[in-house]
């Protein structure tokens, strides 16, 4: 059976990204506040920060998802990335910041091109693959009257940035992110399908889809005899437009297993797309 994601990469979008079906989530790298996780968990020393990121590249991850909001996420990921930027694609975000707990948005150019800057510096690169916008939930209202989405368009022009999107929270702002933009990360999962439209039309457009909650911030959970990360990844991957869905875990056990499994859903897909049986 396969065990990585080595040859499964895919196109995100057309935005000339290869990408790993899955993506490594950095949040529990540098945030233990205000997160909606199941069971309370330590911030990995460095050692064991490194150890796990040297699996994800072994198994073959190369989507690497990090943000500001994300405590000293960034800070730390710069150094422990250092030698290695050949070798992922980084996706990290704008317009929100956490501090002293609590969470503030601001979606004014000024504060994207700072926030930019400063992730490139907290990140130790010349450029980022892949920066999106953190909704605080009114997406339209911030893709129709905020600066965040031309500002992304200019650092994309000017080569700090290769592609841009939108993580937001409804079908309208979702559509609107694809419309004017690269790429829309979007909740879907066992739970929660009511995004679906956003995907559909990404994969009519060629537009990229990142998955976030993919397995319910770990809250996912079937009846018994199911196994709820086979159903979670046979339902994502299951849809055209998805390019690479996010696991944030920071447990290497769980880490080899959501590999392994989504290897083997990418796998019987194709076959059956293919017309090949399984």
């Amino acid at each position: 059976m396969i065990r990585n994601l080595h040859g499964l990469h895919r196109p995100l979008g057309s935005t000339g990204l290869q990408v790993s079906p899955l993506g490594l989530g950095t949040v529990k790298l540098g945030r233990d506040q205000g997160v909606k996780y199941p069971n309370c968990f330590t911030i990995p020393d460095d050692q064991q920060a490194r150890q796990l990121l040297s699996l994800a590249r072994q198994l073959g991850i190369n989507l690497i998802d990090t943000a500001p909001a994300y405590g000293i996420s960034e800070q730390r990921l710069g150094p422990l990335l250092r030698g290695q930027r050949q070798d992922w694609v980084i996706v990290t975000k704008v317009g929100e910041e956490f501090d002293n707990g609590l969470s503030h948005f601001d979606f004014s150019a000024a504060h994207t091109r700072h926030s930019v800057e400063r992730s490139l510096k907290r990140l130790e690169t010349d450029y980022i693959d892949l920066v999106m916008v953190h909704s605080n939930g009114d997406d339209l209202a911030i893709l129709r009257d905020e600066a965040v989405y031309d500002t992304l368009a200019e650092l994309k022009q000017a080569g700090l940035i290769r592609a841009f999107g939108f993580s937001g929270k409804t079908v309208e702002g979702g559509l609107l992110a694809l419309e004017r933009g690269d790429c829309a990360m979007v909740t879907y999962n066992l739970s929660e399908q009511q995004e679906r439209p956003v995907l559909d039309y990404a994969a009519l457009h060629a537009k990229g889809i990142l998955i976030k909650k993919a397995l319910a911030s770990g809250h996912v959970c079937l009846e018994s005899g199911v196994d709820p990360v086979r159903a979670s990844f046979e339902l994502i991957f299951g849809h055209p437009g998805v390019g690479s869905a996010i696991v944030g875990t920071i447990n290497p056990v769980h880490l080899a297993h959501n590999v392994a499994m989504a290897a083997e859903v990418i796998v019987g897909t194709n076959s059956r797309h293919n017309g090949s049986g399984e």
